[in-house]
């Protein structure tokens, strides 16, 4: 059973927002197609975000949720989610499996700093 909250670190890396998460053996996966877009909006607040910030995320809404992303369709194994509030569109490839078992139909993120 996954957790209901999840918590990765992205930062950049050459120009793209890549996390690490050694739990499930991912090192600097980066976002791509549209969700890098996405992660910049929720860090606009965020000094020094690119070095590296918190974001949480769920299958199930949680107190100060930024951004409620809902599920889209299947595309080369990735998901396409709508950040509806944005009008914005995001793939997330097949490392969504990492955390979910099938992909969710809505996940709430938010960005926080470290400090």
């Amino acid at each position: 059973m996954n957790n209901s909250m999840m918590v990765i670190f992205p930062y950049r890396h050459h120009q793209t927002w890549v996390f690490d998460d050694e739990k499930v053996g991912l090192v600097q996966e980066p976002f791509v197609n549209g969700v890098p877009e996405m992660i910049d909006i929720l860090v606009q607040d965020i000094h020094h975000a690119e070095e590296g910030f918190k974001l949480l995320f769920s299958a199930q809404p949680f107190p100060g949720y930024q951004a409620e992303l809902v599920w889209q369709r299947e595309e080369y194994g990735g998901h396409w989610y709508l950040w509806t509030n944005k009008n914005m569109s995001g793939w997330l490839c097949p490392a969504l499996f990492k955390y979910f078992m099938q992909p969710p139909t809505k996940i709430y993120c938010q960005a926080q700093s470290f400090g």
